[in-house]
């Protein structure tokens, strides 16, 4: 096996494995190896110049956790190629329904395995694209796992890296694809040895959370190639079908050629490699269109991105909460912006900001836009860790998600979501050492301090904050419960029912037709052959209809009032075009 170190400023790199200590030869540009008998299941760790042992910088497993000494890993079934498992195709993006989880909460064992018993449900809702959130090691035994330090090896108290894989074959022959969140912009805190090793770090730019990576001074293009592995990774050897890229606005990379340009280069020559399709999606909350532009337009190649604008937008109308971000977001007309174009601001000024935001999404196609009106972020980074479920009735309910479902963009759906599940999902960590997690507790209420809902944050090193986390799968049994599921499964297989039309390359968003009146509470809009039409008011009306012969197909209230054109108070009707 070759043992193989990048420790560029060290004099000298020994592989300590079954009490041995083996010296490691210089191989160029930093990197030092050996080629040294070993066994699956043997620890091992790198001492450099004689100091204490340190985990494998791309460790494949850490049973022992983060300060542990790093193992050999066993092979992955999942080595074998997907035409030999059956040929799976996962559905194009512009017929993709995702759907977001925390697999430490997602079932009360928070496994893999558990997980895997819950894909029927999942089916049955008619979803495409599962994400999973983080799994790269991180401190403890619970976390949301945006504070990963062992970026190649899996979470080891979700399962095994073996069980991983069958958890990811499993959701292909259901029909699922897989993607995963990988964080690129910072590492966390505990059990990060990289610094240790070499310049994986840089002073000249900050984040919210840690030291940024080094991707453009001296030394970088192993960061980068350190990166770029650790994604391939993931989709060669579990067979994900793509990787959903953390915070990007957080990559600090000025070079001629981007990190985030070099990464979907090298993502795209393993999809022809491996000939099947991989997508990459970027999290942003720069309304910027160049992170989907293709690198001849300047851009940097990705497939999509999330867009914050929709979430805000649905937010502000429906709680009337405007603190935070929230103040940038003034209404229906916003809502209504959203659903037209993915982006509100499109260079005009950010009040919130203190400065323009955004650019006109030219050349970017509703494909190419992630929206929700839930996900880990926006429910988390609410000190009580509230869902939507928790602040509206079910007809607003039933109205966020139609507005979700069938906007013309990539709807993604937060775990319980469809079911208004009652239980938070709140921020929760496990770090070994104390005053470290008094600190990050400090830091999450200083974070949401310009929020005057927040009230007290739960502390997240507390147990029972992760446990008030996890989803109670009882209430699907519970009258309004089923109901809003029905009411979700509904949705989406409309979606389906009537899929995007091949349509010519535009140099815009396609717009649905949208109508609205604020002051009456009511919207409208079209697209792709169905009409929504909702009555956001306390009154019953009757809503203008744009022109044509309309079916209706679904409607929100369970009691049928005389005259479908006569909507009750907070009620959403759903129409198919004759």
């Amino acid at each position: 096996m070759i043992f193989s170190v990048w420790a560029p400023q060290a004099q000298s790199v020994d592989l300590l494995l079954d009490e041995r200590r083996i010296p490691l030869a210089p191989a160029g540009q930093g990197y030092w190896q050996a080629d040294v008998p070993a066994a699956a299941g043997q620890r091992y760790k790198y001492s450099l110049d004689g100091a204490p042992g340190l985990p494998d910088p791309r460790s494949r497993w850490q049973p022992a956790g983060v300060h542990g000494e790093s193992q050999v890993p066993e092979a992955l079934a999942a080595d074998v190629p997907l035409p030999a498992r059956g040929g799976f195709r996962p559905a194009p993006l512009s017929e993709a329904i995702i759907y977001e989880l925390h697999v430490g909460t997602f079932t009360p064992e928070g496994t893999y395995a558990a997980a895997q018993m819950k894909l029927p449900h999942l089916r049955e809702l008619g979803v495409t694209h599962l994400e999973l959130m983080p799994l790269a090691t991180f401190p403890g035994q619970r976390g949301w796992g945006y504070d990963g330090v062992d970026l190649f090896a899996p979470f080891p108290a979700y399962g095994t890296r073996a069980e991983l894989a069958a958890f990811v074959r499993a959701c292909h022959a259901c029909g699922l694809a897989v993607l995963l969140d990988v964080v690129y912009n910072h590492l966390g805190p505990d059990g990060n040895y990289l610094a240790s090793y070499g310049p994986y770090f840089t002073d000249r730019y900050k984040t919210g959370w840690g030291a940024a990576l080094n991707y453009d001074g001296p030394h970088s293009d192993a960061v980068r190639r350190f990166v770029i592995d650790n994604a391939l990774m993931w989709l060669k050897d579990y067979q994900f079908d793509g990787l959903r890229l953390d915070a990007v606005h957080a990559i600090f990379s000025f070079e001629a050629v981007h990190l985030l340009e070099e990464l979907s280069h090298a993502v795209r020559a393993l999809s022809k490699e491996l000939a099947r399709p991989l997508l990459l999606i970027a999290e942003s909350d720069l309304n910027d269109p160049r992170l989907v532009h293709p690198a001849a337009r300047g851009g940097y190649g990705l497939d999509a991105h999330w867009v914050d604008d929709f979430h805000h937008a649905l937010h502000r109308y429906f709680t009337g909460e405007s603190d935070g971000y929230y103040a940038d977001f003034q209404g229906l007309r916003d809502v209504a912006t959203a659903l037209r174009h993915g982006y509100v601001y499109q260079g005009q000024y950010s009040a919130h900001r203190g400065r323009r935001h955004g650019r006109v999404p030219a050349g970017v196609e509703p494909h190419q836009l992630i929206v929700s009106a839930q996900n880990h972020d926006q429910i988390g980074n609410r000190a009580q860790g509230e869902r939507l479920s928790c602040l509206l009735e079910i007809g607003p309910l039933k109205a966020v998600a139609a507005l979700t479902l069938l906007s013309p963009f990539v709807p993604l759906l937060f775990q319980g979501e469809e079911w208004g599940a009652s239980t938070p999902f709140l921020y929760f960590t496990d770090h070994q050492d104390a005053e470290l997690g008094r600190l990050v507790a400090e830091g999450r209420s200083k974070e949401f301090s310009s929020f005057r809902w927040a009230g007290t944050v739960p502390n997240p090193q507390d147990a029972s904050t992760f446990e008030r986390s996890k989803l109670d799968w009882s209430e699907l049994f519970q009258p309004r419960h089923a109901e809003l599921f029905e009411w979700y499964r509904l949705l989406i297989q409309l979606r389906k029912d009537r899929p995007e039309m091949p349509r010519e390359s535009r140099t815009d968003i396609p717009a649905p037709q949208v109508s609205f009146d604020e002051a009456a509470e009511w919207l409208t809009f079209v697209h792709n052959g169905v009409l929504a039409v909702f009555n956001f008011g306390a009154q019953a009306r009757r809503v203008p209809m744009p022109e044509g012969e309309w079916n209706l197909a679904m409607r929100s209230d369970s009691e049928q009032a005389p005259g479908a054109d006569t909507m009750p108070p907070r009620s959403t009707f759903i129409y198919i075009g004759g």
